[in-house]
């Protein structure tokens, strides 16, 4: 029951974490919106995969790669702005395509997961908000391999359930929007990533 509680807990923190709007919302939400719910989810499953990596490595005190991580931290900041840019020139001179097209588009998931996870790592001091949380949710007797997993198991569950609402939520006004309405969106998400992007390589440089 005390494992049980803690996995809920840590899934909380994981919805979290994971619920501000940033580049990788965005991201899954344009996804979703232009190529269908696999990508989306794959992106979302992505994201949440590199969220529970870096909870393990807080989790289980993994020195090493946090030090190693952290010696890199400027190159992972270019690194991700010069990504955001990509996908958001991408983004916003792609045009709607229907048909054929489409299902090939929809069977690109296995790399949108891949992405995903990629861009999630390049955010080290995502470890340093993982340590807080198991810091607090800490059991007095320490973490031993069973809370561990339990703590890192929650994260990643907490973390996909809001990519899961995310891509559900967004699935249902897919079709009700019609080319032009995709257009802006495209245009507008493919600013704000290219605007994350600049930021990214503001902290990078």
């Amino acid at each position: 029951m005390a494992l049980f509680l803690l996995t809920l807990k840590a899934a909380g923190f994981g919805l979290a974490v994971a619920a501000p709007v940033g580049p990788m919302s965005l991201l899954c939400m344009r996804r979703t919106l232009a190529l269908g719910w696999r990508p989306g989810m794959a992106t979302g499953l992505g994201i949440a995969t590199g969220d529970g990596l870096y909870a393990a490595v807080a989790a289980l005190g993994l020195a090493g790669v946090s030090s190693f991580l952290f010696a890199h931290e400027r190159p992972l900041h270019i690194a991700a702005g010069l990504l955001l840019l990509w996908l958001g020139a991408k983004m916003a001179r792609m045009e709607e395509q229907a048909g054929p097209a489409k299902t090939v588009r929809d069977a690109s998931w296995p790399a949108a997961f891949a992405g995903a996870v990629a861009l999630t790592l390049t955010n080290p001091p995502t470890i340093i908000t993982f340590a807080a949380i198991f810091t607090a949710l800490a059991p007095p007797s320490g973490f031993d391999a069973a809370v561990a997993a339990a703590t890192v198991g929650g994260v990643f569950g907490g973390s996909l359930l809001w990519w899961c609402g995310i891509v559900g939520a967004v699935s249902l006004f897919r079709h009700a929007m019609g080319p032009r309405t995709r257009r802006w969106i495209d245009r507008a998400a493919g600013l704000a990533l290219a605007a994350f992007g600049l930021v990214e390589l503001r902290r990078g440089l």
